[in-house]
């Protein structure tokens, strides 16, 4: 990775049981699912909250994602996720996460994703406020 700062935490968690499959790994609906509780939390730190959501009629879709498994996570594995963002237009960010075993500090899966601005009401595309860019344009600076 080529950040000069460490990305944000943005999540930890536990693998239990119930998350894997017949396999006995992981399955990939729960890579999907810790992922995106890491969305919210990176969200949240540049203000686009619950309150924001409910009170603005704004909110973000995702509109691609691509997740590379890297090593697998069993039942009892304790993970972390870190993100960052890649990219800002007017509409559209680019964010990164990278999954971790903490046992091991081996990442176990990453994903990219491509996010929309969105106008709830309409629901059509919309710029992203000045101030929730200015915090992602400072987050890309100290990267």
């Amino acid at each position: 990775m080529q950040n000069k700062e460490k990305p944000a935490f943005t999540y930890r968690g536990v693998v239990y049981p119930w998350h894997c499959d017949h396999m006995g790994h992981m399955n990939v609906m729960w890579y999907t699912g810790k992922f995106d509780e890491a969305t919210w939390a990176l969200f949240a730190a540049i203000g686009v909250t619950n309150s924001y959501i409910k009170e603005q009629k704004r909110g973000m879709v995702a509109v691609q994602q691509n997740t590379a498994y890297k090593n697998e996570l069993v039942a009892g594995d304790v993970i972390n996720i870190r993100s960052f963002f890649l990219e800002l237009r007017d509409k559209v960010v680019r964010f990164q996460h990278e999954m971790f075993n903490d046992a091991t500090g081996e990442i176990a899966a990453t994903t990219e994703l491509t996010g929309v601005h969105l106008d709830m009401v309409t629901r059509k595309s919309c710029s992203i406020p000045a101030d929730i860019s200015a915090r992602i344009r400072g987050l890309l600076e100290s990267q």
